[in-house]
């Protein structure tokens, strides 16, 4: 959640389910319209007890299943999807905002024609990345949802970025059972008293040469969270080595780096991204913009990462939108088109096949997003 542009050179307890999402794979190799869209013209301790209690239960749903803002559905009905994308963002902080600081009328006015847009460009799937204490608005989601046709998916979790500005105080103080017992009851009961679950936990941490100690306890939480539901962690970390200290810290807990998505690796080296990829993160390339040099050194790490036979630990989206209250009109809202009118063309002259785009648009996602618990 930063500038796009900015870049350095039901609940009963069911057994949880462990590893590959069955029978996803063969479901995924259907032919759809992609190639086809491909293509075509270029488109523009107690605490302890509290947290084994929310353990028992809130158990994963069934491999394969995604948690969207209006209910479960199969990963193989995800499809097209870009994974990271915020439709409203608050940014006066933890302790100031709440829902009086927009109307939700109006926002949808104004959101509703670029996610429209995201859907006639062939996107079936949007995930919404925006935590809670930062603008995360579950209803509004559903009625964007309905409205637009796409699966939208949000998250549980908190923000540490930005020196814990987004962090309640409360949660200050806590420790990580207590942290994951909260995210584990969203997931169990739902957010709020709006049944809206999610798919997924959303954590940030700073741009630090270490973790700190709150920010740590924050991985912790979605480790124990991710065991206890099965839900995979999107960490905002950008161009920061902690990315390796927290491969270290899941093992510790015993999570596998498959249940990881590195966000805004983008910024990083290729170097990282690939060190990355290979320990089994999913390596997300997610500023996508329409600015020239950004686009070159974008190509310029994906032809790296396919070279080395890593494409299929890579994500792709915009971390565009933005709807931003107390700005005129929600401010400049950025659309959702900057893959497909401006990457793929140039994907498509660097030798990407359709099969390239499948992988990392389709297939990545489906998995990435897969409510399945991933042991360490």
């Amino acid at each position: 959640m930063d500038n796009p542009t900015a870049r350095t050179a039901r609940d009963n307890f069911i057994p949880p389910h462990t590893g590959h999402c069955m029978g996803f794979p063969n479901r995924l190799h259907r032919k759809s319209n992609f190639q086809q869209f491909f293509l075509s013209k270029p488109m523009k301790h107690s605490c302890a007890l509290a947290f084994m209690v929310c353990v028992l239960f809130a158990a994963p749903l069934s491999g394969g299943t995604i948690m969207t803002v209006r209910g479960p559905i199969d990963s193989a009905q995800l499809g097209m999807t870009l994974e990271h994308e915020h439709i409203l963002v608050d940014f006066i902080g933890a302790k100031e905002t709440g829902y009086h600081r927009w109307d939700r009328a109006e926002v949808s006015e104004r959101v509703l024609p670029f996610l429209r847009q995201a859907k006639e460009l062939g996107y079936q799937s949007l995930v919404e990345c925006t935590p809670a204490f930062l603008g995360r608005d579950p209803r509004l989601l559903v009625e964007l949802s309905q409205k637009s046709g796409l699966n939208l998916i949000t998250n549980t979790g908190y923000y540490g970025a930005r020196a814990n500005l987004f962090i309640p105080e409360a949660a200050l103080t806590e420790n990580a059972d207590q942290l994951a017992a909260r995210w584990i009851l969203e997931f169990r009961d739902g957010i709020e008293a709006t049944g809206v679950k999610p798919g997924f936990i959303k954590i940030g941490v700073d741009l630090e040469v270490k973790l700190s100690a709150f920010h740590e306890i924050l991985l912790r939480a979605a480790c124990r969270t991710h065991l206890a539901t099965g839900l995979s962690i999107a960490c905002h970390t950008g161009p920061s080595k902690v990315i390796f200290q927290m491969a270290e810290i899941l093992a510790e807990e015993g999570v596998s780096p498959d249940a990881l998505i590195w966000v805004h690796a983008t910024r990083d080296t290729s170097e990282n991204q690939i060190r990355a990829a290979r320990l089994g993160l999913w390596v997300s390339i997610d500023n996508v913009a329409d600015d020239p040099k950004l686009l070159e050194e974008i190509v310029a790490d994906l032809s790296a990462l396919k070279n080395a036979g890593l494409l299929p630990r890579v994500l792709l989206s915009h971390d565009a939108g933005w709807y931003r209250p107390g700005e005129p009109d929600g401010g400049g809202f950025r659309p959702y088109t900057a893959i497909s009118e401006s990457l793929i063309p140039k994907l498509r002259s660097a030798g990407f096949q359709p099969s390239d785009l499948d992988q990392m648009l389709v297939k990545n996602p489906a998995k990435a997003f897969a409510i399945v618990v991933k042991p360490g």
